[in-house]
């Protein structure tokens, strides 16, 4: 076993050394004769400086043969180098011949000194937040950020830079501190930390890179070009739509509520404008009633003292009775049943003015929605995009149109007893009235005949009507502290009622520019379902470039080109090592040593 792998080498140097009409008849390329390829592949080969200006540019080329023979390709090399076999590989101008075998063809073409790559990149270095040369980093300690920068480069041709997505990376060592990466991604790649940035066809970035360094060192930027090809599912798409659609309809579930809610908040204004104008009248009546009861009092008591002193006046000896004196009592008691009268129709009147106002007020009221307002409708409301001075302005006369409905709620028992309390009251004064005037009447028949009995009979009938008056005084006086308290009372319940009708029609104001914003936001989203696909498909179309037909980066002349593809690379920036005694060179070696070496 041992001397069969001795023999090995020695039979593949024969091999080489064998005359060339010993070598089977597929390596043999036919001479003169031209051959065909079927695709060529070129892989762009680029180093960059530590601040990302061009060192070279050289391409290794692939061919795939299809008919060996000789194959022509073309680019701006300075040089080339056969990767395939020890054929020449032969350049003039721009033109490159290749005698090429069937199956896959490598040469390497150096290129111009002046050809430009498609992008422009630029490193910048910070030390501590100022600018340092990369030279001057290597080895520091401390708060390092490096600053890449990516450009179209307009002196060479766009396509690539429009079609072409770039993958940037680097590795640092995990010992570096307080690591960040501005929209890049962070991974563990053994003892190291990977940092990947994506740039978009087309699109111009500033990459950051940060990290608290102990001794600076790192081997450089990789930069990967190539077509970008983005595996999109669509099959998600539908349910996407869905959503959308929901929230679509949602949208429009919301313009309806607010429709119906303008339209509720209209009700609300002109009952809260005609609450208003009931609330006037009613106002204005129980105040100008207030104003009247110290009046009506103070003529009451009048009278009362007046029954008094006549009464008094005739229970002393009668025939001492100043009959002239009793001649003017009719007129007072006709004048005080006219005065009770005039009383008596300003209750009927205030009566009339009241239940007026009464229903305006209940039927502004009842109109009031009772349907309350859930935490989760007004959070809702909140978030749908309406304003949001529009929106408080709406809760809070939401809020004062419920406050008010309850109020009256509670109230409503005391505001029904009111009516019937007018009616019972003016009845009574008329019945009084009435009473007083035929005691005048019979006091004006009665002094026509005088005489003893009947003066006696009248001396009795005025100490009666005396003391039921005073019981009449104090009911007249509690009726009077009722109309002053009702009146005083209902003073703050008008305020509301007019600060109310300022607030509605505010609301109604904001209701409106609210139902036009959510109608506004309905328009924009009704078709937002197509537009959602519209603005998917069209990314897919900016940024997936798979149905790029690739053009040859070393010539326009080169046709049949499968793929082209670009990989970069920057100066690492490291500590130099110290110079070493230099070693006594070994001895060159020859062929043979040469060739043993491939297989030891």
């Amino acid at each position: 076993m041992m001397r069969k792998k001795q023999l090995l080498p020695v039979a593949l140097a024969c091999t080489i050394l064998l005359p060339s009409f010993l070598t089977p008849p597929a390596l043999v390329v036919a001479e003169g004769k031209d051959g065909t390829f079927t695709s060529k592949d070129e892989v762009v080969y680029a180093t960059l400086t530590a601040n990302g200006d061009l060192n070279e540019i050289y391409v290794v080329n692939t061919i795939d043969v299809s008919r060996a023979g000789r194959i022509l390709d073309y680019g701006n090399y300075r040089s080339v180098k056969n990767l395939t076999d020890l054929s020449e590989v032969t350049q003039e101008g721009n033109v490159v011949q290749i005698d090429a075998s069937e199956g896959k063809f490598y040469y390497q073409g150096n290129m111009d000194a002046d050809t430009e790559l498609p992008w422009d990149v630029k490193v910048t270095y910070l030390f501590d937040g100022k600018e340092i040369e990369s030279s001057e980093l290597a080895g520091k300690s401390g708060h390092v950020e490096m600053i890449i920068e990516t450009s179209a480069n307009e002196k060479s041709d766009t396509v690539f830079f429009e079609n072409y997505l770039l993958q940037i990376s680097l590795l640092l060592p995990n010992t570096y501190q307080n690591l960040e990466a501005t929209n890049g991604i962070i991974a563990n790649a053994g003892e190291d930390k990977q940092i990947m940035f994506t740039v978009m066809p087309g699109e111009e970035e500033t990459l950051s890179v940060e990290m608290d360094a102990l001794e600076f060192e790192f081997d450089g930027i990789q930069i990967a070009a190539l077509p970008s090809t983005l595996p999109i599912d669509t099959s998600e798409i539908d349910g996407m739509t869905d959503d959308m659609a929901s929230l679509s309809d949602a949208i429009s579930e919301l313009n309806n509520g607010v429709a119906d809610l303008e339209d509720g908040m209209s009700l609300l204004s002109n009952g809260a404008a005609d609450l208003r104008k009931g609330s006037v009248q009613y106002h204005n009546g129980i105040s100008q009633a207030a104003g009247g009861s110290a009046a009506i009092v103070g003529g009451s008591k009048e009278i009362g003292d007046a029954l008094q002193a006549i009464s008094a006046s005739l229970s002393s000896d009668s025939s001492q009775v100043d009959v002239t004196s009793l001649s003017e009592l009719p007129a007072a008691l006709t004048e005080l049943a006219a005065g009770l009268t005039g009383t008596a129709d300003g209750l009927i009147t205030l009566h009339d003015n009241y239940v007026g106002a009464y229903e305006s007020l209940a039927g502004a009221i009842d109109s009031i929605p009772a349907d309350t307002l859930t935490e989760e409708q007004i959070t809702a409301l909140r978030s749908s995009g309406a304003d949001a001075a529009v929106v408080d302005q709406l809760l809070a006369g939401y809020n004062a149109a419920q406050t008010v409905k309850d109020t009256y709620t509670s109230v409503k028992a005391a505001f029904d007893e009111v009516s019937p309390s007018l009616l019972e009251t003016s009845e009574g004064l008329k019945v009084m009235s009435g009473t007083l005037t035929s005691i005048a009447s019979e006091v004006s028949t009665s002094l026509e005949d005088m005489d003893v009995n009947s003066i006696s009979e009248l001396q009795k009938g005025l100490a009666t009507l005396a003391s039921n008056y005073g019981a009449f005084h104090a009911g007249l006086m509690d009726y009077t502290k009722g109309i002053n308290t009702l009146s005083s009372s209902y003073a703050s319940l008008h305020s509301g009622i007019v600060e109310l009708t300022g607030g509605t029609d505010g609301i109604v104001a904001g209701m409106t520019e609210l139902h036009d914003g959510t109608e506004e936001l309905y328009k924009e989203t009704k078709d937002l379902p197509e537009q959602m696909v519209e603005e998917i498909n069209q990314l897919i179309s900016e940024y997936d470039k798979s149905d790029f037909e690739p053009v040859s980066f070393v010539s326009t002349q080169n046709g049949k080109v499968h793929s082209v593809q670009f990989i970069i690379k920057t100066a690492s920036v490291q500590l130099e090592e110290p110079e070493t005694k230099q070693a006594k060179p070994e001895k060159e070696k020859g062929f043979w040593e040469l060739l043993m070496d491939l297989f030891r």
